[in-house]
């Protein structure tokens, strides 16, 4: 297989935009990735787009990424919608990778982009009970109140608990956490550190979930350039080696999640061992969510999940920080454009260019991102391994 590199990357700010529609934050997406890879819209051989929402939101299907890419110069190029739940935008970056491993493109563009907030609170929120067999759980609802994603995270964080002993004070110290990166990142929706008290105080949203627990809604783009060595001859940017990319669907009745068998044919195809990573981005939907993928990850072994926290491995300067760009719950989770977020954010800590987020040395980085929810976990599982590269 041809060697792999990705040759640009951006985030815009995440956030609420009321008065902006999805094509204007795609197209701010695409501007921001083709400067960083120094290309051209003419340089892209293929080009693949990320949304999970538009569809119920405003009707628009079948040619999502044609409609929002048509003001970008893209258009006429072979544009590919990709819709994978909140896995939208990692499985856009993975077919990115199939298409420049094949021969068929050198240069190709992942973009996933989401318009979320919606005057409509609870059409917003309808969005997410499209996400799981509607057939057994029932059809969208508009009426919800709130994502019905945290009812399953609440289920899924009172089992933890009773398996590991883990505690309401370890899922707000993940929260701290996070918000304590999200407050180095210019772009994170939320940029305000957070106390443990202040996290166990917030409003209860189920369970043992609280607001600040909790993912928020908002929009925003985000994109890669995937390049092979050719494709990079067309390019000016700082391209990190792209190691594996892999994409699993939940094994109804299995008994071991989409994660884990991602992670581990990322890890073999990459030659590599969770101690080979030094920098990772992990979906925390829910705080909880750290937790247990850092376990099924085999970055903490099995229930060791809060000691590994608790320990200050995960934080900035510890051995392997977890979230450096503040995860899902302070960087914001514009469901389409996450998963490309993770992979520009740990392509900037392979590059040294986060700041004073910017974790030391780090040379290898592990993207987990999960989408939907089908039996008794993700629907869908990209996991990805980067490494650092320099131009020859």
């Amino acid at each position: 297989m041809r060697e792999l590199f990705i040759a640009g990357a951006h985030v815009t700010p995440f956030g609420k935009y009321h008065g902006r529609n999805l094509r204007s934050l795609a197209a701010e997406g695409v501007a921001g990735v083709l400067a960083d890879a120094g290309a051209t819209a003419g340089d892209v051989d293929a080009v693949f787009f990320a949304n999970a929402a538009e569809g119920y939101l405003t009707g628009q299907e079948c040619i999502r990424g044609q409609v929002a890419l048509q003001d970008t110069g893209l258009l006429g190029k072979p544009i590919v919608n990709v819709e994978n739940a909140c896995a939208s935008g990692s499985t856009a970056f993975h077919l990115a990778c199939a298409a420049v491993a094949s021969g068929s493109a050198d240069v190709a563009l992942a973009i996933g982009a989401e318009k979320l907030s919606n005057p409509d609170r609870a059409r917003t929120f309808g969005v997410f009970t499209t996400g799981w067999d509607v057939e057994k759980r029932g059809g969208p609802d508009s009426s919800a109140g709130q994502s019905a994603f945290m009812n399953i995270y609440a289920d899924m964080a009172t089992a933890y608990m009773r398996r590991t002993g883990a505690t309401a004070e370890d899922f707000a110290r993940v929260s701290v956490k996070a918000h304590q990166f999200g407050a180095l990142n210019p772009n994170a929706q939320f940029r305000d550190p957070v106390t443990v008290d202040q996290v166990l105080a917030s409003r209860t949203i189920s369970g043992p979930l609280t607001l600040l627990m909790c993912s928020p809604v908002g929009d925003g783009a985000s994109g890669l350039i995937v390049a092979s060595a050719a494709g990079l001859g067309r390019l000016s940017g700082d391209p990190v080696r792209v190691l594996s990319s892999v994409l699993r669907s939940a094994r109804v009745g299995g008994d071991e999640s989409a994660v884990v068998r991602a992670a581990r044919a990322a890890y073999r195809h990459a030659g590599l061992t969770p101690a080979d990573v030094d920098v990772v981005e992990i979906h925390d939907g829910a705080a909880p969510g750290e937790l247990i993928v850092s376990e099924e990850l085999g970055i903490a072994e099995a229930g060791n999940g809060p000691a590994l926290l608790r320990s200050g491995a995960t934080s900035l300067g510890g051995r392997i920080p977890i979230n450096p760009s503040g995860g899902l719950l302070s960087r914001g989770h514009p469901i389409g454009a996450t998963g490309c977020a993770q992979l520009a954010e740990l392509t900037d800590q392979l590059r040294g260019r986060c700041g004073e987020r910017q974790v030391p040395g780090a040379n290898v980085a592990l993207a987990e991102n999960g989408g939907g929810f089908l039996g008794d976990g993700p629907a869908a599982a990209v996991v990805t391994l980067l490494g650092r590269a320099s131009r020859s």
